[in-house]
């Protein structure tokens, strides 16, 4: 079994599913304190009976609310005494085209994927300075490449990753890592809880789930990004394509995303 995180406190947002849940997994499979927040106290009890552990120390907190996250980080640092790594993963997608959209649906992705991570920083920040931590953003191909019917997620990753960019820039000789990880399409619960035109879920994903990477497959990737130090880690094939073609191809690759999308089961393009 690694340790590679021995003796380090470990802060991830939105740790009750998905990535976020497969990455407490790893953390504590590779000897970390962990500390999660979720926005409901059932999901992260449900979280920890899955995981078969009560060595997690889980809030209730939504990273849309900054107080929320002040309260959050002062109960990691109270309980723990410090914070080495943060992972910013709480997010949430979106599935509607920008002229059906009600705007309060792209305030709420800004408030949970771009705040969020804000938020959370800024507060475990000094701790993470003295430590000369890591921390870390969950972003998406998104933040590289906009996506049709996805302008609010796109534009929250987009807002994200330049945030963690400026910043990782500005850390370049504090000791002080900045990362941010692009999963592309991950088998986990974002594409249900997607929210449609009105702002509610969708409920159902327009993807296979079978078919794409495993969400402890990417959690175990980055935990091997962040003991490495990585600037970035872009994940699955497709990913790393479009990020190249997104720099050297740009017009065409509109089209060839537009195709795409307008081939999943659903889709709102015409």
């Amino acid at each position: 079994m690694s340790n590679s995180f021995q003796n380090k406190t470990v802060v991830i947002t939105g740790g009750s599913s998905g990535i976020g849940k497969a990455l407490v997994a790893e953390m504590l499979k590779q000897g970390a304190q962990v500390a999660v927040c979720g926005r409901k106290q059932a999901a992260l009890e449900a979280m920890k009976n899955e995981l078969h552990t009560q060595d997690v120390f889980t809030f209730v907190a939504d990273v849309s609310v900054e107080s929320d996250c002040k309260a959050f980080i002062d109960a990691v640092l109270a309980k723990f005494g410090k914070i080495d790594i943060l992972i910013n993963n709480a997010g949430i997608s979106m599935r509607a085209l920008f002229k059906d959209l009600d705007l309060s649906v792209l305030k709420s992705l800004m408030d949970i994927n771009f705040w969020g991570t804000v938020y959370c920083t800024k507060y475990a920040y000094p701790s993470i300075q003295e430590n000369k931590g890591t921390i870390v953003g969950v972003s998406s191909i998104a933040g590289y490449r906009g996506l049709p019917a996805r302008t609010g997620y796109s534009a929250s990753k987009f807002a994200m990753q330049g945030f963690l960019e400026a910043l990782r820039t500005e850390n370049l000789r504090t000791g002080v890592n900045v990362m941010w990880v692009c999963p592309g399409f991950t088998a986990s619960n974002i594409r249900n809880t997607a929210l449609n035109p009105q702002g509610q879920a969708q409920s159902e994903t327009p993807l296979n789930e079978d078919k794409l990477m495993s969400a402890e497959e990417v959690a175990h990737r980055i935990g091997n990004a962040i003991a490495k130090r990585k600037r970035t880690l872009v994940l699955t094939t497709q990913g790393k394509l479009t990020v190249l073609l997104s720099k050297i191809i740009p017009g065409i690759l509109d089209g060839i995303v537009f195709n795409h999308f307008r081939k999943e089961p659903g889709s709102p393009l015409q």
